[in-house]
């Protein structure tokens, strides 16, 4: 408790101490005093009796009766209010006009939140009508009750996923949903402008689409939703930080030389992946790098190891229990079924594995159509062009093993053109190993789709590979111009450079704790580098105007919690109104303490 909320209590158990020794003092000098001094009977019960009335008048001199508490509202009209028919409990309740309100002739207008309830001291229940809440103004309704009546719900994008940081040369996914668009279709058009992907949202509205990152570093793409007479409902930019991660070092044990090993080690080279392979002829012979031996010290040196059924099934007992804890301890395998598999090979898998023909399978189109194929192919290069041909011609049919996995724990790795997994993957300790049962991917590359052929291996290489974990900050999925962006995790000495590279350095708030949070207003769009020390993370900032449905939606959602919380005891209808005015009570005082004092000063005549 807090000394002014004792304060009342310690006051009055003082003046009740204060009245008890005066009562206690008129008893005793009335026994002491001669008969004849003592006075009437009817003085002596005056003093006693306004002893607590100088003490209670005193005590509301100083703490003045609270007034009755206030049942007022105030009615906050937001964007788009003039679009709801105000609840007829609230008329002749105050009302104010944030800066996104419509003019209101009988609103009073108000730059901030903040400063409406400054001057409505009073108030401690907030009516929000309108779109809802602003970031900035959020903070400001504290711990009062607060109710919302929105405006219908917004007409077209109005959720969308940030997009994790991808990897050049592989496919990213954006999703969302779509809200009151019927017949509605997602398009994603590539910085260019270029229709690359697109999709029919589901029954709730969503969606997903896949795009394709080309080179290392930032990328703005294109979000457009369209209704059914295929005119343009809303758009929204989806911003793409692409980053050449650490290619990871993959050692490959070929049973045997063929062409999938071939154009696997001719991706390797383009991909930058470092491959050390080994291809065996029999007999002891072995072509390609140097043979390694297969200890913790070798295995500790790559991030995958990739095998195929005859290598696999050549390993010792020692090499796959070697393999097993390195596998525990982060390390990704990956084993090419194009043969038959020993129990001890799919022991090692941890896969249930049944069935052992031949299968052809499609894999599925990259787009929804020719042309956004061609557009997510590119235009190739001199020295590597792109087959006009090959798109027309459709993707290749693909063999495989027919096999299946009855594990409860098996993840589908790849699925063909129907849904159907031709490859599977499992969690072993730290690290991952997988089942691939596609043996001829290398016809992608003959029939002119070498863009597919690496997009399939980067995303299995990719998804088994040990991975390293790096430091991550939190920043804002949805920043925005003019708006508050608050950026967490951070350091001593934290800055942001916009896009035309003016600095601002970050002062982190105290009340974050060990969030250790700092709040960010940015001035212009585009792409911003949050600086911590010597590293730097990425974020983008929409402009004022992008996206309005997914920012309406957002202020909607976060209004809408606002309003569905329970307000705290400071927040009830029991609020405490403001005090009545001394002076009254002050009057009231100096004429009992100059009665009392009259009479104590009274002394009866002498008999």
């Amino acid at each position: 408790m807090t000394l002014t909320a004792a304060l009342p209590s310690l006051l009055a158990g003082l003046l009740a101490l204060a009245v008890v020794m005066a009562w206690v003092r008129l008893a005793l000098w009335r026994g002491r005093a001669p008969h004849d001094r003592r006075g009437s009977p009817v003085r002596f019960a005056l003093l006693c009796l306004l002893q607590p009335v100088v003490a209670g008048l005193l005590y509301f001199t100083l703490l003045p009766p609270r007034q009755a508490a206030t049942t007022g509202t105030l009615v906050v009209m937001t964007a788009q209010a003039d679009r709801v028919a105000l609840p007829a409990d609230l008329q002749g309740q105050p009302r104010v006009a944030l800066p996104e309100a419509p003019a209101m002739a009988d609103a009073e207008r108000v730059p901030d939140l903040g400063t409406a309830l400054r001057r409505h001291p009073e108030i401690h229940r907030i009516h929000v009508v309108g779109a809802g809440l602003e970031a900035r103004d959020r903070d400001a309704v504290g711990d009062r009750g607060l109710a919302f009546s929105p405006t219908p719900l917004p007409r077209g994008l109005v959720q969308l996923s940030p997009v994790a940081t991808a990897t050049p040369g592989a496919p990213f996914d954006v999703s969302g949903r779509v809200q009151g668009v019927p017949s509605a279709t997602v398009v994603l058009r590539d910085p260019a402008g270029q229709r690359i992907a697109a999709s029919v949202p589901d029954a709730q509205g969503g969606f997903r689409v896949t795009g394709l990152a080309r080179l290392p570093g930032p990328a703005v793409f294109r979000l457009e939703v369209l209704d059914a007479a295929r005119s343009v409902v809303d758009t929204a930019t989806v911003p793409v930080w692409t980053q050449a991660d650490a290619p990871p070092r993959v050692w490959a044990l070929a049973g045997a030389p063929n062409a999938e090993w071939k154009y696997l080690r001719r991706w390797a080279t383009d991909a930058g992946v470092p491959l050390h392979l080994q291809v065996s002829l029999g007999g002891g012979l072995q072509l390609g790098d140097a043979p390694l031996p297969m200890t913790a010290d070798t295995l500790r040196r790559f991030d995958l190891v990739l095998l195929d059924a005859r290598s696999a099934a050549a390993l010792g007992d020692g090499q796959r229990a070697a393999l097993a804890a390195a596998v525990r301890d982060g390390l990704g395998v990956l084993v090419r079924t194009d043969g038959a598999l020993s129990p001890a090979v799919q022991r090692m898998l941890g896969l249930s594995l049944a069935g052992n023909d031949e299968a052809e399978f499609h894999l599925p189109r990259p787009a929804p159509d020719d042309d956004a194929w061609r557009a997510r192919r590119g235009a190739g290069t001199t020295d590597t062009p792109v087959d006009a041909d090959a798109v027309p011609a459709g993707l290749p049919t693909l063999s495989r093993r027919a096999l299946r996995t009855a594990s409860t724990d098996a993840i589908p790795l790849l699925r063909d053109a129907d849904g159907t997994a031709v490859a599977w993957r499992r969690a072993e300790g730290r690290g991952r190993i997988g089942a691939w049962t596609p043996t001829d991917t290398y016809a992608l590359v003959l029939a002119g789709h070498p863009d597919a052929h690496a997009a399939l291996w980067s995303q299995a290489v990719g998804m088994l590979a040990r991975t390293t974990a790096e430091a991550s900050h939190s920043l804002a999925d949805d920043a925005r111009v003019a708006q508050r962006v608050v950026l967490c995790d951070l350091a001593d000495e934290a800055r942001v450079t916009a896009p035309d590279g003016d600095v601002t350095r970050l002062q982190r708030d105290s009340a974050s704790g060990a969030a250790q949070c700092a709040g960010f207003w940015p001035r212009a769009a585009g792409w911003h580098q949050l600086g911590i020390g010597e590293t730097t993370a990425p974020f983008h900032v929409r402009a004022a105007d992008d996206a309005p449905t997914l920012h309406a939606m957002a202020v909607r959602e976060q209004t809408q919690q606002l309003a569905s919380r329970r307000p705290t005891g400071a927040a009830t209808s029991t609020k405490e109104g403001t005090r009545w005015p001394a002076w009254p009570w002050f009057l009231g005082f100096l004429a009992a303490a100059g009665l009392l004092w009259w009479l104590e000063r009274r002394r009866p005549a002498a008999g």
